[in-house]
């Protein structure tokens, strides 16, 4: 059964540069994003890497932890963190799971169908409750924008609290929109901050948790 959102995301232990973790227990009351590699010492994943430790502090700040995964072995990862950090001028702060056997690779669909070898570029944005929020995939040649990624996180958790959604190209700090399930008459109790009625569907306010 492939996975969907609102899934519970697999449980695993696995080996890290950081240790063994089990993951429900690493998580805790966190939200967690998990991103998969198609191998050590490949050029775009190199960046990549090296893009979301310089993230990290933006994700802490957001109760987030960070786990990646790779199907090579913990003593290819501790090496190719070397390179990573040389040549991104940063330092990898997070675990990258070894996974030579394919066994967290395959609980959540992440191995190429047509190259066995291969993890694809999958991201899985995991909230407290352990379910699913958010799957995207991206194809081996093309690297992945993490600011989207951190962008998206901040949709989640402002709606997971609200009665909002966030619209096109939204970022922190922009209107939102009121959902239609809050009636006209319950918005001045709700959203004190006041709102614009566009349409009698389309009704926004500033963001709420500001």
């Amino acid at each position: 059964m492939s996975l969907r959102l609102g899934d519970v995301a697999p449980d695993f232990t696995a080996e890290t540069t950081q240790g063994t973790i089990k993951f429900h227990e690493w998580l805790g009351n966190s939200w967690g994003v998990l991103f998969s590699h198609p191998a050590d010492f490949t050029p775009v994943c190199t960046t990549e890497l090296g893009s979301m430790s310089k993230l990290k502090p933006e994700f802490d700040k957001r109760n987030v932890k960070i786990l990646a995964i790779s199907a090579d072995p913990l003593e290819s990862h501790l090496k190719w963190i070397g390179d990573i950090n040389e040549t991104q001028n940063t330092s990898v702060n997070y675990p990258l799971i070894a996974d030579p056997e394919f066994k967290v690779a395959n609980l959540y669909g992440m191995v190429h169908p047509a190259i066995d070898k291969f993890t694809v570029r999958s991201v899985f944005v995991i909230g407290p409750d352990k379910k699913i929020k958010l799957m995207i995939t991206y194809p081996a040649s093309t690297g992945r924008n993490f600011d989207e990624i951190l962008r998206v996180v901040d949709s989640l958790q402002l709606t997971a609290n609200y009665s909002v959604a966030t619209p096109a190209n939204w970022k922190h700090g922009e209107d939102v929109i009121i959902t239609a399930a809050v009636k006209d008459e319950d918005i001045p109790g709700k959203f004190p901050k006041g709102h614009k009625r566009i349409k009698p569907y389309l009704r926004t306010t500033p963001q709420p948790n500001l």
